[in-house]
């Protein structure tokens, strides 16, 4: 009974305690404003779609998913923690949005970043407003 008891106690210590970790779906005016103050932004796509589209001026870029969606999450980390440190913010951008909501929850909930901004709907919605992208070759 007493190992019940200190495992709902050590539960409910768990829930009391307040989260400062972040993840925040943005769109292309709230992205304009953060860049403007300086916030880095990591563009999480595969070389081949960098070129495809160009990216957001001043991205950098560091690859998560492989071609195979294969991933070496300590690695990336390692080089995405010269970038930002976990208790600065930090804004990630991919495709469409899908691949930045797994990574962002991953830098908030394992990583411990205190404030991630994911665009919403990615590179493609900031093409299609009419925004610029950088050319890489």
């Amino acid at each position: 009974m007493s190992k019940i008891l200190s495992a709902l106690l050590a539960a409910s210590l768990l829930i009391a305690v307040p989260v400062r970790a972040e993840l925040i779906d943005i769109d292309n005016t709230k992205l304009q404003e953060l860049l403007a103050s300086g916030v880095p932004i990591v563009d999480i796509r595969t070389a081949p779609e960098w070129k495809q589209t160009g990216v957001v001026p001043g991205s950098h870029r560091l690859t998560f998913f492989d071609e195979q969606g294969r991933y070496d999450a300590s690695a990336w980390v390692d080089s995405f923690s010269k970038i930002a440190k976990p208790g600065d913010p930090v804004i990630i951008i991919c495709r469409t949005g899908n691949r930045t909501g797994t990574v962002g929850r991953f830098l908030d909930q394992q990583v411990k970043y205190a404030k991630v901004y994911n665009v919403r709907e990615g590179i493609v919605a900031w093409i299609k407003a009419g925004n610029t992208a950088e050319k890489v070759n």
